[in-house]
């Protein structure tokens, strides 16, 4: 019995990756598209997560998670019906922004409601300031959607579709995201119909127990062979004005692993907060990843990690703080865990990296005549942090898991040029395991365009810093092609025939530089990933041993 459960565990998460990658391949957005910036999953009738798909970034699956008994509260399980389809983008009942739409659809087998199928991309626009940092407040940052809606028993909702289509700049965008956000969930409601009908089975009951009780089961034995210990850790970073210090304590406890945030900054003025949903994401991301990261994502296999943090920090800001930037700060909250997993498991956890994703957004306006307005969002990355035994992955988005997108994706959103994107030399922190390598991006418009840059990047003042004995990546640098530096952070206007250079941060080392191997060194120097002075500065090799490599 428990083998044909364990195939219907297999075959759940088989269901959901079909979800992930019919939204995919229906969305509008190249952030879904190109860039995998979604998430699915299946619930049980309780609102538990069960299974989620591969395709997709822990922000999103951790964060919705806890989504969809927010649904059904709000909803209320006794009015949902077939064919009804709900909608939000509450930061603090979705995952973290307004930008992510989440859609969540019940699931019913012969007339019976056995559970709900959960997905969510983020949209390129939802009106408001647009995507940056720059809001003073959540009223500032777009068009909200509580949890309502989105069709009831198959009939659309054409009024909420009037109103996004006027309050934002990209309405057929959206409009068709929502649509192919709704469609993957009734893609997953059909297979999981036919996969009750098949193994004879009336709902989710004993596959939802199975799959709870093993997942729980499995991770508490992970717990137990841990060593009990409590450690600390801090972090400085950017911020949008002024730094912030992220500083979190890790608990090994019976049964629980812990992680509390309480001396962190408070809530910032602008666009960079972070609602407890997206926290306690990326949190319980970088502790499962350290600990039992073979064990399938589900509710119970999350339950063991504990996140706290005192409301009205950055990392548990409140209701109407502008949050549209979460993400930056986000990313870089598994760096901070590390630093604390990093006293309590030696050599298990890599050392610091880009953390936040390299996201720019364009809004492009013509000069003249025939010109066409719109806006392109790209997702690029740094280099991730060296590990214990192994380099930093080149260009590599660790934490979020989602993929780099191609030029020829962003030039054929808008009117954006895409002079330059290749990878950043000496970027990677020395070590005996050296940290990955940035990016270089020389940004700019086609001719009749000016654009305003929204900017989004951290590690400006405040680069990867190596673990045991290693260096820091290089920075993130920000300027435009007539010379002036920009911020991290924040909306600026470029003119016609202007660039934007863009330097993508490093990962930090790990380990002693003078430990490594001589032929990593060399191998290094000749794919260009080092230059001869950093070879002889940081490693140590002779001006003949380059000359040899170089020849």
């Amino acid at each position: 019995m428990s083998v044909a459960k364990q195939i219907m565990w297999n075959r759940l998460i088989s269901i959901v990756e079909e979800q992930a990658q019919a939204l995919v391949r229906t969305a509008f957005s190249t952030s879904v598209r190109e860039a995998g910036d979604l998430s699915a999953g299946v619930y049980d009738a309780e609102g538990k997560m069960l299974a989620q798909a591969v395709t997709g970034t822990p922000g999103h699956v951790n964060a919705m998670a806890d989504a969809v008994p927010h649904f059904m509260r709000e909803i209320g399980v006794e009015t949902m019906r077939e064919g009804d389809v709900y909608i939000t983008n509450d930061p603090w009942m979705g995952t973290g922004h307004l930008h992510d739409i989440t859609v969540v659809t019940p699931a019913f087998h012969k007339g019976q409601r056995v559970g709900f199928f959960a997905c969510t991309a983020h949209v390129v626009d939802i009106g408001g300031r647009g995507f940056g940092a720059d809001g003073n407040s959540l009223y500032e940052e777009g068009f909200q959607i509580p949890i309502m809606r989105f069709a009831d028993q198959g009939e659309v909702d054409m009024t909420l579709v009037r109103l996004l289509r006027i309050n934002t700049r990209e309405p057929d965008q959206l409009i068709g995201d929502i649509y192919a956000l709704a469609a993957c969930n009734e893609i997953g409601q059909r297979r999981l119909s036919e996969m009750l009908s098949e193994y004879e089975t009336p709902d989710l009951g004993e596959i939802s127990a199975f799959i709870l009780t093993a997942s729980r089961h499995a991770t508490l034995e992970r717990i137990a062979a841990l060593p009990r210990a409590t450690a600390k850790a801090a972090m400085q970073i950017d911020g949008y004005a002024k730094p912030i210090d992220l500083v979190c304590e890790v608990t090994v406890e019976e049964g629980r692993i812990t992680c509390d945030w309480a001396g962190t900054s408070g809530m910032d003025p602008k666009g960079i907060n972070v609602p407890m949903v997206y926290t306690k994401a990326y949190a319980c991301y970088a502790l499962k990843c350290a600990i039992a990261p073979d064990i399938p994502n589900n509710s119970a296999s999350l339950e063991p990690f504990e996140i706290t943090a005192p409301e009205g920090t950055i990392v548990n800001a409140t209701r109407p703080a502008p949050v549209a930037l979460r993400h930056v700060i986000g990313h870089l909250i598994p760096d901070t865990v590390f630093g604390a997993l990093d006293q309590i498991l030696p050599a298990t956890v890599p050392a610091e990296g880009a953390g936040a994703l390299c996201n720019f957004q364009v809004s492009l306006r013509p000069t003249r005549p025939g010109g066409r307005r719109s806006e392109v969002l790209t997702f690029n990355s740094g280099g991730a942090g060296a590990r214990p035994g192994l380099d930093g992955l080149n260009a590599t988005a660790f934490p979020s898991g989602v993929m780099t997108m191609p030029v020829e994706a962003t030039e054929h959103a808008g009117p954006v040029i895409i002079w330059r994107k290749e990878l950043r030399p000496d970027s990677g922190g020395a070590g005996e395991h050296r940290g990955g390598l940035g990016q270089y991006m020389e940004v700019g418009a086609r001719a009749g365009h000016e654009f305003d840059f929204s900017a989004m990047f951290d590690r400006v003042d405040h680069p990867a810093r190596g673990r045991h004995g290693a260096a820091d990546g290089a920075a993130t640098e920000v300027r435009l092609s007539t010379g002036e530096k920009r911020r991290g952070k924040g909306k600026f206007k470029v003119e016609e025939g202007t660039r934007v250079l863009l330097a993508f941060p490093g990962g930090g080392g790990y380990g002693d530089p003078q430990k490594r191997d001589r032929k990593a060194v060399l191998n290094d120097l000749r794919l260009g990933y080092i230059s001869a002075e950093r070879a002889e500065a940081d490693y140590g090799l002779t001006p003949s041993e380059i000359a040899e490599a170089l020849r």
